[in-house]
């Protein structure tokens, strides 16, 4: 039975062979951010100063449908600056959910922050166009690639001075990490379902290298999941649809972080 992901990642195929043949990487490369250093997501996510919420522009998603069509990606991911958001994670697919190049350019134009390129990326040609379009870290998902295909790719990233998020859903999925990862992801959604599972990333933490930054991703909804997993070992949380389903997702952003910091606050208090 074909799932979601499979779909996704045949559609991704036949995507790319025609941008290709409509903006070659040489055109890309004249790009004004090819060229430009990177903000780094592992510093970012390190500061003490901040909670580590990478927060996410999505309109739709092939699970919930339409989010919030009609958000404006300069508002939005102004105001999740503003609120404390450690880096943004914009959405790039168009087909599924309803991103585009353009949202993250303007995210750029607008923002110093790292922004994560949330794409479904099996190759090269997309690294480049990451770069080209602003993005500081691209996401590469261990489901969808092959030992041998994620380190290249991963290396490709790393050779244009990019940061590498590897997301991964299983703990088979660990043999696939490889020395040009600089974090790794736990999704709490299956990828084949799209079903999620907090539950997920608590049993996969024990597991993760203790020299890799850990994010938690998918299904983080309240801020006493972030200092649960804060516990564990996690240093980055990705929360998209909680803020996108908000009729102004920069104050449920703003909110939610205030809350996570007044938790981690007091329960540090009560440690000490």
């Amino acid at each position: 039975m074909e799932t979601i992901l499979d779909k996704i990642t045949a559609y991704k195929k036949e995507e790319v062979a025609k941008r290709k043949a409509l903006y070659s990487t040489d055109l890309l490369e004249q790009s004004i951010y090819f060229n430009t250093p990177v903000v780094s997501l592992v510093e970012f996510l390190k500061r003490p100063d901040m909670q580590g919420i990478i927060a996410e522009f999505k309109r739709k998603s092939p699970s919930k449908g339409n989010i919030n069509l009609y958000a404006k990606v300069e508002e939005v991911s102004i105001g999740y600056m503003q609120a404390g958001a450690s880096a943004l994670s914009v959405l790039t697919d168009e087909h599924f959910f309803g991103g585009s190049a353009k949202d993250l350019t303007e995210a750029r134009r607008f923002n110093y922050a790292p922004i994560l390129n949330k794409n479904f990326i099996i190759d090269e040609y997309q690294i480049i166009e990451a770069k080209s379009i602003g993005a500081d870290v691209i996401l590469l998902i261990a489901e969808c690639l092959e030992a041998k295909e994620l380190s290249r790719l991963a290396s490709f990233a790393k050779s244009l001075g990019m940061e590498v998020l590897m997301e991964l859903h299983t703990e088979d999925q660990l043999d696939k990490l490889c020395p040009a990862v600089d974090l790794v992801g736990v999704n709490n959604r299956n990828l084949k379902t799209f079903e999620v599972d907090i539950e997920n990333s608590l049993r996969i933490a024990a597991l993760l290298p203790d020299n890799l930054v850990k994010v938690a991703e998918s299904g983080i909804n309240h801020p006493d999941t972030v200092v649960l997993f804060q516990e564990h070992g996690f240093e980055g949380f990705l929360i998209g649809e909680y803020f996108m389903q908000h009729a102004r997702p920069q104050e449920a952003c703003a909110k939610f972080i205030q809350q996570v910091a007044q938790k981690s606050k007091k329960k540090l208090s009560y440690e000490n």
